[in-house]
């Protein structure tokens, strides 16, 4: 799991990277991300219900993600709030490398946006 310093903590956090992030999309899920003053990274995971009807399924996409996000934490530019958001319950089924795979290309596009 991602150290507890690298997520959100309140809703607050999550509300206003999404007022005033800007977004790139996949077809299985999005990044939306903003500039922070805080000095380091925060990363956030967001799956629906509508994505994954139970819990232990949600918690899942979510855990993979983060730990993809762990491994390759020290790739993602400093001082920047992400927000993953997940469109697809084939995130759980797809090869963990994949992922790997899907997470780095959503972070290279956004390098590109600001």
């Amino acid at each position: 799991m991602l150290n507890k310093k690298y997520r959100f903590h309140s809703r607050g956090g999550v509300r206003y990277v999404y007022q005033k992030g800007e977004t790139v999309r996949s077809p299985k899920m999005s990044l939306v991300f903003v500039d922070n003053e805080r000095g380091f990274t925060r990363v956030g995971v967001v799956v629906s219900k509508k994505v994954e009807k139970t819990a232990v399924g949600r918690n899942r996409i979510r855990r993979r993600i983060y730990e993809a996000i762990r491994n390759n934490f020290d790739l993602l530019p400093k001082k920047r709030d992400y927000i993953f958001v997940v469109y697809s319950k084939d995130v759980l089924k797809i090869p963990f490398n994949e992922l790997e795979c899907r997470l780095g290309e959503l972070v290279e596009q956004s390098k590109g946006v600001i």
